[in-house]
């Protein structure tokens, strides 16, 4: 990565592909150059069958990523790399963290109330790691957002 630039990991699923989370990428590209990874923890979704603990919600990752890239680099000005991560999201911030040289990192969430990783404390748990997390609240889905 370019060492004039500051890498910046974004963690996002439900609201990757949606508005708040592009002015937010938008917003950090301006400040500064950056660049950015989207991490997409995969979902384990209830009565879901899979071949292997790996291919659990990998499907719905892949099409989150697919959605959000493309849709992510207009924002940030340039491309935005990606990855599918572990069913636990704080787990695969963590691996994220121990590979990537990222200085900050930015969390989308669905508001409280509908979001999991609100009621398990994710931003708050994920800002122990070191870099200074910013978190952003998405106020729609992937899936409103697509019909919209």
């Amino acid at each position: 990565m370019d060492q004039d630039r500051t890498s910046v990991l974004v963690v996002a699923h439900q609201t990757a592909a949606t508005s708040a989370l592009e002015e937010a990428v938008h917003e950090r590209a301006m400040r500064s150059p950056a660049t950015f990874h989207l991490l997409v923890p995969r979902r384990r979704r209830g009565g879901e069958q899979a071949a292997s603990p790996d291919d659990v919600g990998r499907q719905e990752a892949d099409e989150v990523l697919r959605d959000a890239l493309p849709r992510l680099s207009r924002a940030a000005g340039g491309e935005v790399t990606g990855e599918i991560g572990g069913t636990e999201p704080l787990a695969a911030i963590k691996e994220a963290l121990a590979v990537g040289d990222y200085k900050e990192v930015i969390i989308s969430t669905l508001p409280l109330g509908v979001s999991k990783w609100l009621k398990e404390d994710l931003v708050a748990r994920a800002e122990v790691l070191g870099p200074p997390v910013r978190h952003v609240l998405g106020r729609e889905s992937r899936l409103t957002a697509a019909n919209s």
